[in-house]
């Protein structure tokens, strides 16, 4: 059952990006700040996915990944490189709120500190891991995504975020491994190992939509 709700949720995720795209540039520039947010509150969520434990971040991970291609594709590398300085702040802006958030003490009536101390319990370790190796491979995927774009003469789009998502995404799980989970789990090698296949079947999947994007947009430099 997990299966066919995680085929769901790439398939929503990848759904809302090209409405996205149609709406206009800020409308996935926010997207891509939003799924950057959502990876780190929703991280803690573990799910047993093809007999594995997972969670389900890399949907939105690789969605980040995939809105900021697509501003990169057709508003340019600025506004790619704009994507990333924003999502960056935002996150710092989040984690210190996160803890500010915490330090209130509750009423004697409240009933949601407990479970708001579960959300933001993640190690600061993980989290800061989490926007270092974030920040390291969106700024390394605008520069493999924008020498593919020459390598290909701006055609094959689809191709071209596989590729690039393809080898950033090998980057974050080995880094954010190391960084994050080094020490605090067995057999970090297979956390490793299926943690990156999940993600290439996230792009795989995703990919295959990102042709329709073609359909949305008929031409670049779109002014928003």
């Amino acid at each position: 059952m997990n299966e066919l709700i995680f085929l769901l949720h790439v398939c929503i995720v990848i759904i809302f990006l090209l409405f996205a795209l149609k709406l206009g540039k800020n409308y996935l520039l926010a997207l891509a700040v939003l799924q950057g947010i959502l990876a780190n509150i929703f991280v803690i969520k573990q799910i047993t996915l093809f007999t594995k434990t997972v969670t389900t971040v890399d949907v939105f991970i690789i969605g980040t990944v995939f809105a900021q291609n697509l501003i990169q594709e057709y508003f340019g590398k600025e506004n790619a490189l704009k994507t990333i300085k924003i999502s960056f702040f935002s996150m710092i802006f989040f984690l210190v709120m996160s803890k500010i958030h915490m330090l209130y003490t509750p009423s004697r009536v409240d009933f949601s500190n407990e479970a708001f101390k579960i959300i933001f319990s993640s190690s600061t370790r993980i989290f800061l891991s989490s926007i270092f190796v974030f920040f390291i491979c969106l700024k390394l995927d605008v520069y493999i995504f924008g020498f593919l774009q020459k390598l290909f003469n701006e055609k094959k789009l689809s191709l071209r975020i596989f590729i690039s998502s393809l080898i950033t995404q090998f980057i974050d799980t080995v880094l954010f491994a190391f960084l994050a989970l080094y020490m605090l789990v067995d057999k970090i090698l297979d956390v490793m190992v299926f943690s990156f296949l999940i993600k290439m079947f996230v792009v795989a999947v995703s990919s295959f939509f990102i042709n329709f994007s073609k359909k949305i947009i008929k031409a670049k430099n779109v002014q928003v």
